[in-house]
């Protein structure tokens, strides 16, 4: 079955790394899923939260799935409190689309605090050490890059374009819904790829019914 969700994200790293994410909850929640994700819209945090820019952004991922798909946002928090952010963005991103299903997610500092919460999990990858441990509030660390940039040994270096797919291909879904953002995320993604599912199945069978027997 072909799905489609249009996505928004705000960094370079995210433009391959957030389908990679979600072809990865896809293929967990529904193997038979074919998950389409036309091209991705990048704007840059400073942009994308002012007026009007995310409205653009959330009508642009709407069109490139004609309108039969799903809309995601996936913004990085920094300082920001995401519980706060992240409703008044979704009350804007319904604002400009109303007719698709929508979710707004704000990763509490950055993306990569999702890969410190399941560390345990990227033991040996991308020059990280065999060793390598969560830290106690992965949420809590400013500089989630620099983080892992910092434990990467044999000379690697994090560089976002590379390293955020790479690890998003192979990090923990379980360790990391330990991380409150990411359990939100996970949630929300799933929620919108069983929506598109039923909305298929309701297709084809009305589909059916007017073909007749």
């Amino acid at each position: 079955m072909d799905i489609q969700v249009g996505c928004i994200v705000e960094g370079h790293g995210d433009v391959e790394a957030v389908p990679i994410l979600l072809r990865r909850i896809a293929a967990h929640l529904d193997p038979a899923l074919n998950l389409i994700t036309p091209k991705v819209i990048r704007v840059p945090r400073d942009r994308l939260l002012k007026r009007g820019e995310l409205e653009k952004a959330v009508d642009l991922a709407a069109r490139n799935t004609s309108g039969q798909g799903a809309v995601l946002a996936i913004i990085d928090s920094d300082d920001d409190c995401p519980k706060e952010l992240a409703p008044h963005a979704l009350e804007r991103a319904r604002v400009a689309r109303n007719d698709v299903p929508l979710a707004v997610v704000l990763a509490k500092r950055e993306f990569e605090s999702w890969f410190l919460a399941a560390a345990e999990s990227l033991r040996g990858h991308r020059g990280l050490p065999g060793d390598l441990e969560a830290p106690m509030d992965p949420e809590a660390i400013r500089g989630a890059k620099e983080w892992l940039g910092g434990r990467m040994t044999h000379g690697h270096r994090y560089r976002e374009t590379i390293e955020q797919p790479a690890l998003t291909a192979v990090f923990d879904f379980q360790a990391a819904r330990m991380a409150g953002s990411f359990d939100k995320c996970y949630r929300e993604v799933v929620r919108l790829l069983t929506e598109l599912r039923h909305r298929q199945r309701a297709l084809v069978r009305s589909e059916a019914a007017d073909e007749g027997p």
